[in-house]
């Protein structure tokens, strides 16, 4: 059976389907000795296919990890600005991993880490509507009035935004501890949307994301999903 070349490169683990389809916009990837033009182009896997020149690995089993992100490291495999990554700081015996959507340089929390990038993006698509729990510690003045309109949705710098759902768990002066829930999870929606009703976030940290929980994980530290649960929360949805 074909598939796209950008897709059969996600599924070896080496490059997520987008950064695939990047390379070859490049003329990194050939197959049988001709430089692949397209990411339409279909293979079957019998093929000679490198990347820089570089056989692909052999696709593996696909695994998940769950990984507590400090405060400080990129989401990145590379920065522009040199700044210490994720990937830098995983231990020496993690294999080559993608993650699962992505938290800024001063969010912490969990982040999935996959060997699979076909998996990254299939997980990543807002069509799965997967919940993201986060704790949340805001500074300003609480209007639950605002906070609860912003189940309804909102729009910001002309940017729809969907559903927000937010609790107060605690408060002290003028900081208070939020537990917000959303599906979307744009680029600094959070940060983005307590902004827009006068409050400015002060710690973030994520607690979920789908079936997969931070737990007591502590800083920095990963650990694998065995494969039973994997199979369990994702083998049927997406064909592991």
């Amino acid at each position: 059976m074909s598939e796209r070349i950008a897709k059969f490169m996600a599924r070896s683990g080496v490059c997520s389907r987008r950064q695939a389809e990047e390379f070859i916009r490049q003329k990194r990837v050939t197959v049988n000795g001709e430089v692949v033009e397209s990411p339409a182009f279909n293979v079957n896997g019998d093929e000679k296919i490198l990347f820089d020149g570089e056989k692909l690995p052999q696709k593996e089993q696909t695994r998940m990890w769950l990984y507590y992100k400090p405060v400080g490291l990129v989401t990145s495999h590379r920065d522009e600005k040199d700044r210490p990554t994720v990937f830098d700081n995983l231990p020496n015996n993690m294999p080559r991993v993608i993650s699962i959507g992505r938290l800024d340089l001063n969010s912490e929390g969990l982040l999935l880490l996959t060997n699979n990038g076909e998996l990254s993006r299939k997980l990543e698509l807002p069509s799965n509507a997967w919940v993201r729990r986060y704790k949340v510690r805001v500074h300003g003045f609480v209007d639950v009035d605002k906070l609860k309109s912003l189940q309804k949705g909102t729009v910001i710098d002309g940017v729809t935004y969907g559903s927000v759902k937010v609790d107060i768990e605690s408060t002290q002066g003028t900081n208070t501890w939020l537990l917000v829930t959303l599906t979307e999870g744009k680029n600094r929606e959070i940060r983005k949307v307590m902004k827009s009703v006068g409050l400015e976030v002060s710690r973030l940290i994520r607690l979920s994301y789908g079936p997969f929980q931070l737990g007591n994980l502590k800083k920095g530290e990963v650990r694998e999903v065995s494969a039973k649960v994997l199979h369990e929360q994702l083998g049927a949805k997406f064909e592991l």
